[in-house]
Formats: C-alpha cells, structure tokens, sequence
C-alpha cells in the first residue's frame, strides 16, 4: 500500500503541486525525482531539481536524501533567494523615506 504525497514547486509566475502515491521509505529527494519536475519545468535546468533544497509544510529538511516521507506530507522545492530579505527591507524603507 503506497502513501499519498505531493511535491511543490513555484516560479514567480507559475506553480504546480504534483500529487503522487509512494512507496513507504521513499525519501524526499527520491519524490521530486519521481514527480518529473524537470519536464513540467523545461526552463530550470534538471540539475537543479537533484540538488536544491527541500522542505516539508514550510520546515526545511536537514537531510533530503534520507528524510522518509509520510502519508500527507508535502515536499517543498525551495529556490534561492534572488534578494537577501535585509536588503529588501532597506530598500523599502529607503523608498518610504525613513
């Protein structure tokens, strides 16, 4: 009997939650692999996808490749950051005329 998951990715114009059923000791990493993130997604390179950072409900994985999933959970792909928030904020207030 598998286990019902999804896996989410974003860019800032789309997103998609891609609902799977895995076996159980099927890690995080193993089911963006198998969620196909790559081919839903042509313009981020595959590599990325292998490599980036997880999470799971907001909380992010220390070790994705050992991380084993449970029924319900869902796998965050996280982008870098393109700003750093502490810059974003200064600029903010820079705009506000603080």
């Amino acid at each position: 009997m598998g286990l019902a998951v999804e896996v989410a990715f974003a860019l800032p114009d789309r997103q998609q939650v891609v609902a799977l059923e895995v076996a159980p000791g099927t890690t995080a990493r193993q089911a963006v692999a198998l969620a196909e993130l790559e081919r839903r997604f042509p313009e981020v390179p595959a590599a990325f996808f292998a490599e980036a950072d997880l999470g799971i409900f907001g909380k992010r994985l220390r070790d994705p490749d050992d991380h084993r999933l449970r029924a319900g959970d869902r796998v965050e792909v996280y982008r870098p950051l393109e700003i750093d928030p502490k810059q974003a904020r200064a600029r903010r207030a820079a705009r506000a005329g603080r």
